[in-house]
């Protein structure tokens, strides 16, 4: 049976590329974004041509998301996976973020998740089945500077689908993470930067110092060697069609050897939910339960 997956932010990075894979393995594909007639229209365009349907969504605001997935189910029926992967990167010295920066921010990668899975809960609840793949970071597991608004909404990704996982498995809907890697894709060219440039310059000497940190990074992404973000999507394909008892709940996907570092914390991260569950008598809560 034909499976339907939705795919947010699909005109570009990750996104893109995750539409085309499980497009091309038999998926039958939904691809979001925002303006798919006007500045999108030659992505979107391309994507119909292999036969992904697009959607207009905007994961910011209520009525799009809510208007959008009513046309999916509408025109395709059921959605048997989310992929919320529409999200935005930022660069600055954290202090010079202002609060309104933040909301921006997190109304994006933390809010606009909670709204997609909101608007697609109920019909999985109704069936019994679904998944839900949040493409989250490794800086959901570590922080590096200068990305302090960004790894704090990954962190809050990584919370939101660790908790429901254990409040959706007794209804037979998986949560799952995908944490990739830093990769060369258009991530960089859209970053929001912090609108107190006051406070930046206040760090003197060092003001330029994440606009000379990132160059560094995207240097790193150009150069031959670069691992190709294809990894991100031939994982999330794998992990599609690898048994729902087998599947890890975090995946990592990185090229730059920090897959094992990043999978001890993992782990751990792991053997101690599953301590604390069983100490509280609640280790039922992870088993996927089947309808």
């Amino acid at each position: 049976m034909t499976k339907t997956a939705l795919v947010t932010g699909s005109n570009s990075g990750f996104g893109y590329l995750i539409a085309n894979t499980l497009a091309s393995n038999g998926f039958k594909v939904i691809g979001t974004m925002r303006d798919s007639k006007g500045r999108n229209a030659s992505i979107a365009n391309e994507l119909q041509a292999k036969g992904i349907t697009i959607v207009d969504i905007d994961v910011t605001d209520d009525e799009s998301v809510a208007k959008g997935i009513t046309q999916v189910i509408q025109e395709a029926g059921e959605i048997d996976v989310l992929i919320n992967n529409a999200g935005v990167g930022t660069l600055g010295w954290q202090e010079s973020f202002t609060i309104e920066d933040f909301k921006k921010v997190f109304d994006i990668n933390v809010f606009g998740v909670q709204r997609l899975i909101r608007a697609v809960l109920p019909q999985m609840k109704k069936r019994g089945s679904g998944t839900l793949i949040q493409i989250s970071s490794i800086l959901g597991q570590f922080v590096l500077p200068f990305l302090g608004s960004y790894n704090a909404t990954k962190h809050a990704v990584e919370g939101i689908a660790e908790n429901y996982r254990v409040e959706l498995a007794q209804f037979g809907i998986q949560s799952l993470i995908v944490q990739p890697g830093g990769f060369g894709t258009d991530f960089g060219s859209n970053l929001l930067k912090a609108s107190d440039r006051a406070v930046a310059a206040s760090y003197g000497e060092y003001a330029d110092a994440p606009e000379q940190m990132w160059a560094g990074t995207e240097e790193g992404h150009e150069s031959e060697d670069a691992p190709s973000p294809q990894l991100v999507a031939d994982a999330v394909l794998n992990l599609l069609n690898t048994d729902p008892e087998n599947r890890p709940f975090r995946t990592t996907v990185d090229g730059t050897g920090l897959n094992p570092t990043i999978e001890k914390i993992n782990s751990v991260t792991e053997q101690a939910m599953q301590e604390i569950y069983s100490a509280y008598g609640m280790s039922n809560l992870f088993q996927l339960k089947k309808y």
